[in-house]
Parts: structure tokens; C-alpha cells; sequence
């Protein structure tokens, strides 16, 4: 099993920043894909932003030019920078991370406990 531990949400004022965090442990052969999704009240969860082990960025379009990530492949871990937050970003922001625990194993969806990030107007 491969567990998705997450930090750093919030309340920050609209303009504001914040940095999370998020560390997968346990049985991890290999990970390919981590990102970040969130889910507003009353919406569907949605894509934040990707990266492989490789390096290959995704963003949505609502977080370009405001949102950065990054990643340690060496301790399993993704960075996501939010900056200019807006009050449209209040969502629960979940980790993902597509991983297998084993070379013969299929590559698996893992998913974090969800961390709250606020920005007031």
C-alpha cells in the first residue's frame, strides 16, 4: 500500500500564497504521475496541476501563471506553489499519485486525505 500524507493548506487573504506539500510512503516500487486536484463545495473534483517523475508539467488553465510545482523523486514528494490566490481557489486540494508497488504490478491510483485551502475576498 502507498500512503499520500498532505500539508500546508489554509486561510489566506485574496493575493496571497500558500506552498503545500505532499509525501507518499509505504510500498512504492515506482511513481510516474503525482499531482494535485481540489473540490470545491457543490462541484466536481477537479485537475490542479501534474508532474512525472521525468519532469513533464500540467497545469489547468484556471492556475497557469499562478500555480508552480515541483518534486524530490528521491523522497516521493510534490510542491505545489499557489500564488495570486483568488477566493475561486477555496477548495479541499487532494494529492494523487499513480504508483506501483511492485515491478509486475499495475500502476495504481492513491489519493491523499484532502487539505483545505481558504482565500478570503
Amino acid at each position: 500500500q502507498v500512503q499520500l500524507v498532505e500539508s500546508g493548506g489554509g486561510l489566506v487573504q485574496a493575493g496571497g500564497s500558500l506552498r503545500l506539500s505532499c509525501a507518499a510512503s509505504g510500498s512504492i516500487f515506482s511513481i510516474n504521475v503525482m499531482g494535485w486536484y481540489r473540490q470545491a463545495p457543490g462541484k466536481q473534483r477537479e485537475l490542479v496541476t501534474t508532474i512525472t517523475s521525468g519532469g513533464r508539467l500540467n497545469y489547468a488553465d484556471s492556475v497557469k501563471g499562478r500555480f508552480t510545482i515541483s518534486r524530490d523523486n528521491a523522497k516521493n514528494t510534490v510542491f505545489p506553489q499557489m500564488n495570486s490566490l483568488k477566493p475561486e481557489d477555496t477548495a479541499v486540494y487532494y494529492c494523487n499519485a499513480g504508483a506501483k508497488t511492485s515491478f509486475y504490478a499495475h500502476v495504481q491510483d492513491y489519493w491523499g486525505q484532502g487539505t483545505q485551502v481558504t482565500v478570503s475576498s
